[in-house]
């Protein structure tokens, strides 16, 4: 009986716990102040080792943008993305470069949004978390706090 309260204690808590990627105990100030500079320091679990690999061997030329680090501040955040990333069974490929908002999670998780939403002007595009997910710099992407109505499922 008291397996059977567990798992039906577990299940029910499931979604919820699916939907917190808060960032690790011991996240590098270095991480959340240059990562996060210019984005949400994303929980690294959203990628693979490999794919923040590419990304910290690529700094010089992030998505368009010069985000070059000195060595120390490079070594300790590319160790911390690497100690902390996510299982690349469960992303799947993130292409290249290596986007968060291509992975097989990423896509199941949104696969229902409209795609006029990418381009609304509140929201840009798909690494723009914050835009929809308000609680996104605490780790709480639920889909019952989605800051559009129109969203809500």
């Amino acid at each position: 009986m008291k397996n059977l309260l567990t798992i039906l204690l577990l299940g029910w808590s499931l979604p919820t716990l699916a939907d917190r990627l808060p960032l690790p105990s011991g996240t590098p100030a270095s991480y959340k102040s240059e990562c996060g500079s210019c984005h949400l320091p994303y929980p690294p679990a959203l990628l693979a080792a490999d794919d923040w690999r590419r990304i910290m061997g690529k700094l010089g030329d992030h998505f368009g943008s010069d985000a070059t680090l000195d060595s120390r501040q490079q070594q300790e955040i590319r160790a911390f993305l690497e100690n902390a990333a996510g299982r690349p069974e469960r992303l799947g490929s993130a292409g290249e470069p290596p986007r968060i908002s291509q992975t097989q999670r990423f896509i199941r998780k949104h696969r229902e949004v409209p795609a006029r939403f990418w381009s609304d002007p509140r929201v840009k595009s798909a690494a723009n978390c914050e835009a929809c997910h308000p609680g996104a710099a605490t780790g709480n992407y639920s889909e019952h706090d989605i800051a559009f109505r129109e969203l809500r499922k």
